[in-house]
């Protein structure tokens, strides 16, 4: 059984010796991929909604559970490529056969990052985003600020400006754990970073991860219960239940090692249905992230079942009976 180290820069070094060789060189220039579906609204609607998966620099934050680093380039985000980005990606969501009212520009990093996106590329995003109700972007809790505040005033300059959301990792609420996570965020630090953001007047979506490393087995579902509560607290408009992933290096050191199991998908089904009953106002919102799901998945005969009960849960808010399943007897 290995140490795992307590000083940031041993941590640094920890999950970087691990990591496996970048599976892909990704141009700065072009966008990876591009995602179209519905998200529940406050106001309990549906809104159509376009997830543009960017590319740029490589977060500067080591977080343990963290793979977005595959999705990245290992330096700088050249200026004007962003803004690049988001320009070639409009034409194509014009012509879905519903209007788009939301765009998410995920960077798999921090979009207040300046070596990321670049400072001259804010006001050429915003001019390419008039016409949306809402961006979300994500970014960590340290970065909100100075920048988000010019980002929120490029918007309002458009004809049709969008309401900003910030997305950012709170990961989870047990507090020896979420230092373990290398975040280097505390929970008195996330709820700085909230306020600054509702006194921006931007709206806060909150990561928390299902089945966190670091949390003990028989207390998985009773913090994730604790930071479901305390996304909400830190007035959350959105939660966000993101199943901790293998594959990154760290993660499936502590696998192998075996002093951590990750979660399957019935704990991402049973975060969610406990994750529910803790909103606080029909207008909060939690949402499992469905994203890979077949990594979670024991059983290939039901997983599109509970694929699309997860995604009427995701949209209606209620949770629904469970799939039945003869061959796994789920």
């Amino acid at each position: 059984m290995f140490a795992y180290p307590s000083s940031p820069a041993e941590r640094d070094r920890f999950v970087l010796d691990r990591r496996p060789p970048r599976r892909v060189v990704h141009d700065p220039w072009s966008a990876q991929g591009v995602v179209v579906e519905d998200e529940r609204t406050e106001d309990g609607g549906a809104a159509r909604t376009a997830t543009l998966f960017l590319t740029g620099r490589e977060c500067p934050w080591r977080c343990v559970m963290c793979d977005l680093w595959q999705f990245t380039t290992p330096g700088d985000t050249p200026g004007g490529a962003i803004a690049a980005q988001v320009a070639a990606a409009r034409p194509a969501l014009s012509n879905q056969p519903a209007p788009v009212t939301q765009i998410k520009l995920y960077n798999a990093g921090s979009f207040f990052d300046p070596r990321a996106v670049p400072d001259g590329d804010v006001a050429p995003i915003a001019s390419h985003l008039s016409g949306c109700a809402r961006v979300i972007v994500e970014s960590h809790p340290s970065l909100v600020g100075d920048r988000t505040r010019r980002f929120i005033d490029e918007l309002a300059k458009q004809p049709a400006p969008p309401r900003l959301e910030v997305a950012m990792g709170l990961e989870t609420a047990h507090p020896q754990a979420l230092d373990r996570l290398h975040k280097r965020i505390t929970l008195d630090g996330f709820a700085q970073a909230s306020a600054r953001l509702a006194a921006l007047g931007a709206r806060l979506r909150v990561f928390l991860l299902v089945f966190p490393p670091f949390v003990a087995p028989d207390e998985q579902d009773e913090w994730l219960v604790r930071s479901v509560d305390a996304a909400f607290a830190f007035g959350a408009s959105a939660v966000s239940l993101i199943p901790t992933r293998t594959g990154n290096g760290a993660i499936d050191a502590f696998v192998d090692d075996g002093t951590y199991v990750p979660p399957r998908l019935r704990d991402l089904e049973r975060s969610l249905m406990l994750a529910l009953a803790r909103r606080p106002a029909p207008d909060r919102r939690v949402f499992a992230d469905l994203w890979d799901l077949d990594r979670f998945a024991d059983c290939p005969t039901c997983l599109e079942a509970r694929r699309v009960r997860l995604q009427r849960m995701n949209l209606g808010q209620a949770v629904l009976p469970e799939v039945e399943c003869r061959r796994c007897a789920h």
